[in-house]
């Protein structure tokens, strides 16, 4: 049987609650697990640019090297060609990705520390994904910014933004009222934490969109503007409106 997803009525009620629960597990059983409706919900995800290409395959524990003390039964290795937004655009694909597997009741977390034992040029980032007995929590149990460093308005509109995961939780993204939008800028990290984390913070800021485009599926829409305020430590990403 072939399952079909779409972001209306209860499914996508159900993908922007995941958000308030979501937990990056690493505890995971040793169960299997039918990959089909996850290969069908990622033919149907929306990319925050069309134009860019990407792709991805899923592995199992023994197919890929890692350097994290934990591990799990499956991971969904990312491919994508490159340029100013592909990262951007990776993480935006595939933490709806994260937040349907959530919503069936399967674990996920990014892994920075992970490779393919084959070098692929295209390679850019691991998921790892499991059955798992502990992959939520309450909302309070949430450490992330004050509104008040993440954006210039206080607008609990950007509250599923507020709660996206990030590479050592670094949080890299703030928004800047444009109109009836917001300017999406990326925090320019310090020498010490560009060595670690800056790779992924472009992956960070399309998961923090994620969020943002499930809880307001109807609205929500990315451009790249020609004019727009430079903000000092920070790189703009693009334009919003939710």
């Amino acid at each position: 049987m072939m399952f079909k997803y779409n972001f209306t009525g209860d499914f996508a009620m159900d993908l922007a609650s995941q958000i308030y629960i979501r937990k990056s597990c690493r505890n995971y059983l040793d169960e299997e697990i039918d990959m089909g409706p996850i290969h069908d919900f990622i033919s149907t995800v929306k990319p925050l640019d069309e134009n860019i290409d990407y792709y991805y395959k899923i592995f199992e524990r023994d197919e890929v090297k890692l350097k994290t003390r934990w591990s799990a039964p499956y991971y969904l290795a990312l491919f994508s060609k490159g340029g100013f937004l592909s990262g951007v655009n990776i993480g935006f694909v595939f933490q709806q990705v994260s937040l349907f597997m959530q919503s069936i009741g399967i674990g996920s977390c990014w892994v920075g520390l992970g490779s393919l034992k084959e070098k692929n040029p295209d390679f850019v980032i691991l998921i790892a994904f499991g059955k798992s007995d502990n992959m939520t929590r309450d909302v309070s149990g949430f450490k992330r910014k004050n509104f008040s460093e993440i954006c210039d308005a206080d607008d609990e509109r950007l509250i599923p933004a507020q709660l996206a995961p990030s590479a050592i939780n670094s949080q890299p993204w703030y928004f800047k009222r444009s109109g009836d939008g917001f300017d999406v800028y990326m925090k320019k990290q310090n020498l010490i934490k560009r060595q670690f984390i800056s790779k992924w913070n472009p992956i960070d800021v399309g998961i923090a969109l994620a969020h943002l485009y499930v809880a307001n599926e109807n609205t929500f829409s990315f451009e790249l503007k020609n004019n727009f305020d430079k903000l000092k430590g920070y790189v703009y990403i693009g334009s919003i409106r939710i």
